[in-house]
């Protein structure tokens, strides 16, 4: 993967099956403008169409993941400007991204950067993380998703603290609440998380992409409705050369090698 087309990240290969993409305006602390969330989308669009990518990490720098979106961008819309946002297009693309998303956090990730990373599957957390959405600060609010993946993440009480007081948590209270899985020192949270994304990775493709799938179908569904789903995935995966091959090298005590199939 070649970061030569893009100005506002950095893309590398990083391991078998895993990309890691770093956001790039330090300048702005990697304020998300419409620049960067289009070079973005393109990257989703590369990765999925790769059939030997498995996984992709986002990160930032040791400063900020993203402290929000470009507040100048964000100024000069107006309602109809903000109806017609080419960005919320891309947004919509970063959502449906079928394989795994994870996202590596240190510093600053407010606003549009906690909508982000609410958008990956696992959050891995520095210990110096702050989430938020401060956008109640300039008089508006969440518009990125942050209202209802907050509340689905945390719960009620606390997506309403972090919402309508605009006051960041730590990455202990993130953890606590059930935002990111893990936390690390700083200097190791891309490290876990590509080490967990090569785990990942290592994983049967077709059994990943519906297991992933399955939840958050589940988040938005019954009970009853979400174990149907559940039951169909499953019963699809017993037709793949995958699931063959897993119970073979299970029985033969060996390590299974999935294509794909």
């Amino acid at each position: 993967m070649t970061t030569d087309n893009f100005r506002t990240l950095a893309v590398e290969t990083a391991g078998a099956g895993v990309w890691l993409v770093r956001l790039n305006r330090p300048q702005a602390l990697n304020a998300l403008n419409t620049e960067l969330l289009g070079e973005l989308s393109a990257v989703l669009d590369n990765a999925e169409d790769a059939g030997d990518v498995r996984a992709v990490v986002i990160t930032g720098n040791a400063r900020a993941f993203a402290a929000g979106a470009d507040i100048n961008e964000m100024a000069a819309l107006d309602m109809v400007g903000i109806l017609n946002d080419p960005r919320q297009q891309h947004w919509q693309r970063i959502t449906r991204f079928s394989k795994p998303l994870i996202a590596a956090v240190n510093g600053f990730c407010l606003g549009g950067g906690c909508e982000l990373a609410m958008n990956a599957d696992i959050l891995i957390a520095g210990s110096d993380a702050k989430f938020g959405q401060p956008e109640i600060n300039l008089g508006i609010m969440p518009g990125a998703g942050g209202t209802q993946r907050l509340l689905r993440a945390v719960g009620k009480s606390m997506a309403m603290q972090m919402v309508l007081s605009g006051q960041p948590i730590t990455a202990q209270q993130a953890l606590q609440c059930g935002l990111v899985s893990e936390i690390t020192q700083p200097e190791f949270t891309v490290e876990r998380a590509l080490a967990l994304a090569a785990d990942i990775a290592a994983k049967a493709p077709l059994a990943v992409r519906l297991a992933k799938e399955a939840i958050l179908r589940g988040m938005d569904a019954d009970l009853s409705t979400g174990l149907r789903y559940e039951r169909q995935a499953f019963t699809v995966l017993a037709a793949t050369d995958d699931r063959n091959e897993g119970i073979a090298a299970f029985r033969e005590k060996r390590k299974p090698g999935f294509s794909g199939r």
